[in-house]
């Protein structure tokens, strides 16, 4: 009855073949004009919910603060150290062209330090460096000394062997910061440029969050622009190499374009964003989508061959792949949905709308393809009489072998899998891109020669109004400050305590015995009220402390950490603040702790959503197949491989980052197509009669070139993205052609012998 009911459907679109096109353009046409519409935000807060802790703790440290936007100049004299008139005079310069950066709200260097010294009784409070052409000898001596002894200044606006400076610009940025961040990118770029053309012997590098967002996406859209297209190619050759049809491999492409058109078409009309995360959309549909196209068009060249006319053959193809396209479409849609478990909004994006794209090329492939296929002038080789193909050759070898490859099988599968283990599943944004990437070797030279680029950010509170002068306060503070200054994970720290040390040193004097803390609060509350009172405009502290005096702001910079080092080091802080100030006792924040958290919950939450996608998937296929042991047995080429390739990737590299938690969604959604197509022949030959082994051979003859040919496609498709510069494309490209590689190898040596063994009839 199903296949009467195929048969009529098959004739009614062949008949009415004109009708069917025209329709399946309007509505690709239709949907295709959202594009016009598509968003592509470079803002990183979309990768996180509203409700994130860690976010919303982000934004109260901001709210009480400043905004934590900025950038990190480095200049670095090619020969000496940074104390000599010329280097500080370029950075003297650079300092006052910053403060005109678009969105700046702040600029801080070596030479507008404020430095507080003691002047008859009187505190003086004045740039570090001023007019630094005119300065002596004697001047540039005192300058070292001053810069190279203070905590608030080495390890951030100075190296400590001074060969490098500093300069920081923190930016004010509107809700929807996309046209800022590039203009101050632009204006960045030329005011270096024209620095660099004015002090040929200085280098300039800039690194900072505020360029994150801009580098990414431009990441991602070289991804789009130029490998996508080859990926693009690369499929259309191999598809006309395999196929050897010219109309054949041009259908392809059209349905092809047809489903990513219309997907891309709906992420417009439904204000979806894109971004770098959810960027690679169009390529994983484009990838899936032609394997639904390959089987259609595959069997239509096999009944061609067999000297079946055009559309008698067609009949025959949509008669023999309705049933396993849509199973294999149903449960790669069930693997992608599982995405919406994600922590990240972006990554359940991209899962809904694979989806989608998965649905349009079933449908495509359902209707327009067979009707496009009707119209265009076909030609098949006949097959030879007597002449057994690679295929027959295949199954008659893996039947004749299959004790031996059984068990070979499975210790190479142990023998990879072994490696999985040795992987971290970590994440570091500062090395995200390559170094191929400017941003990237920027960043580089930044972290090893003058200061870390990733924070931690608390604010300490001291309980009342007022309250950051109180003397045990202050003891708190500075004891905390000490601790992360002793563990080697920590560059530098910038504390409120440091700068009443100095105050009560300046007060006294300049007598270096009290370089220490104010013993009265009374004190230390005009001590600090002077201080306000003396330093330029926009200089002050309101960066470092909120208005009513109640908190204070502590920054630990890091080196470069992993996203678990990250998290214990912060944990380790919670530790000693509730052993030692249970008062001031609370989490830290930053945008790289932010990620750092991430990494796991969205890792945690895809695995979690992935194991229910399987088990969905596992249930509709003991239904399928009425066989728990069936059902059971196809999950074996579909799990495997992914333990496989992570094995491989736990030999080769041992870290991978975000693109892990996507690999095991898409795979597993890749994966099962081929087992069901290869199962459902299997089955097919069953009922009919056939032996177990002269059931496998017919799945061989039948669907194993359209197996492989498909496997080509998308390993080679996604292959072509290893080779980007960006860590989640490469990763990703990488990882799932080694699935997808491990799963035809298990489709057609494992699973095989396995479906024989357990045949009660064959035992």
């Amino acid at each position: 009855m199903n296949s009467l009911l195929l048969d009529r459907y098959t004739t009614f679109i062949l008949r009415y073949r004109w009708l069917v096109l025209a329709l399946a353009m309007a509505v690709m046409a239709g949907l295709a004009a959202g594009l016009q519409f598509i968003n592509i935000s470079n803002d990183w807060r979309d990768m996180l919910d509203e409700d994130n802790p860690q976010l919303v703790a982000f934004d109260a440290l901001e709210d009480t603060y400043t905004a934590t936007n900025g950038a990190l100049v480095a200049v670095a004299p090619k020969r000496g150290s940074i104390f000599t008139r010329e280097a500080l005079g370029a950075i003297e310069e650079l300092t006052e062209a910053a403060w005109r950066v678009p969105s700046s709200t702040r600029v801080d260097s070596l030479t507008n330090y404020n430095h507080t010294e003691s002047v008859e009784d009187d505190l003086n409070v004045e740039q570090l460096v001023d007019d630094a052409g005119s300065l002596s000898d004697d001047d540039l001596a005192q300058i070292k000394k001053i810069a190279l002894n203070e905590p608030s200044i080495v390890g951030r606006l100075v190296s400590h062997d001074g060969r490098v400076a500093g300069l920081v610009i923190s930016f004010a940025l509107p809700e929807h910061s996309d046209t800022a961040e590039i203009r101050i990118l632009n204006y960045l770029r030329d005011l270096l440029e024209e620095a660099r053309a004015a002090h040929p012997d200085i280098a300039y590098h800039v690194t900072g969050n505020v360029f994150v967002n801009r580098v990414l996406t431009k990441a991602a859209q070289d991804d789009m622009g130029i490998l996508a297209p080859a990926a693009f190619l690369v499929i259309v050759c191999v598809a006309a190499v395999l196929l050897r049809s010219l109309f054949g491999t041009l259908s392809l492409v059209v349905v092809l374009l047809f489903a990513v058109g219309s997907t891309m078409g709906v992420i417009g009309w439904t204000g979806l964003g894109l971004n770098a995360a959810n960027s690679g959309v169009p390529l994983i549909i484009m990838t899936l989508a032609i394997a639904h196209s390959v089987h259609v068009v595959e069997k239509i060249f096999s009944g061609m061959s067999r000297s079946l006319d055009r559309d008698t053959a067609i009949v025959e193809s949509l008669r023999d792949n309705a049933w396993p396209v849509f199973l294999t479409t149903a449960t790669t849609m069930i693997g992608f949905l599982s995405m919406n478990a994600s922590d990240s909004p972006p990554f359940r994006v991209l899962g809904n709308l694979v989806a989608v794209g998965m649905f349009f090329a079933y449908v495509y492939s359902m209707t327009f393809l067979p009707a496009l296929l009707s119209v265009l002038p076909l030609r098949a080789s006949p097959v030879r009489a007597g002449h057994s193909n690679f295929f027959d050759r295949l199954g008659a070898f893996v039947v004749a072998r299959r004790t031996l490859l059984l068990w070979s099988m499975a210790a190479v599968a142990v023998a990879l899998i072994a490696g999985a283990p040795r992987i971290e599943l970590t994440d570091n944004w500062t090395t995200h891109l390559d170094e191929r990437y400017e941003f990237r070797r920027d960043t580089d030279f930044v972290i090893e020669n003058l200061s870390g680029v990733e924070t931690l950010e608390y604010s300490l509170r001291a309980g009342r109004e007022g309250g950051i002068t109180d003397p045990d306060y202050l003891r708190k503070i500075d004891a905390f400050a000490e601790w992360y200054r002793a563990q080697p994970e920590v560059a530098h720290v910038q504390v409120f305590s440091d700068i009443m040390k100095r105050l009560n040193k300046n007060m006294h004097s300049d007598d270096p015995a009290f370089y220490r803390l104010p013993e009265d609060s009374e004190l230390a509350a005009q001590y600090l009220l002077l201080y306000e009172h003396s330093v330029p405009f926009c200089m002050d502290l309101n960066n470092r402390m909120d208005i009513g005096k109640t908190s204070t702001r502590m920054t630990v910079t890091l080196h470069r950490l992993k996203s678990e080092e990250m998290r214990r080091l912060e944990a380790r802080g919670q530790d000693w603040l509730r052993a030692n100030a249970p008062d001031l006792a609370t989490e830290a924040s930053g945008y790289s702790l932010i990620f750092a958290h991430l990494a796991i919950q969205n890792t945690k939450s895809m695995l979690w959503g992935t194991i229910t996608g399987m088990i969905l998937i596992s249930l509709i296929l003991i239904g399928i197949f009425r066989s728990v042991s069936l059902g059971l047995v196809s999950l074996v080429p579909n799990l495997i491989p992914s333990f496989m390739a992570f094995g491989v990737w736990g030999y080769l590299y041992t870290e991978v980052g975000p693109a892990g938690s996507l690999v095991t969604a898409i795979a597993f959604g890749t994966v099962v197509d081929d087992t069901i197509h290869l199962m459902s022949k299997y089955l097919q030959a069953r009922r009919e009669g056939f032996p177990a082994p002269e059931a496998v051979c017919y799945a061989f003859r039948s669907v194993g070139q359209a197996l492989f040919t498909t496997t080509m496609m998308l390993m080679l498709g996604f292959l072509v993205f290893a080779s980007s510069g960006f860590a989640i494309s490469w990763m990703l490209g990488l990882l799932v052609a080694l699935t997808i590689g491990f799963a035809l190898i298990c489709d057609f040596l494992l699973l095989p012998p396995l479906l024989i063994a357990i045949d009660r009839k064959t035992r």
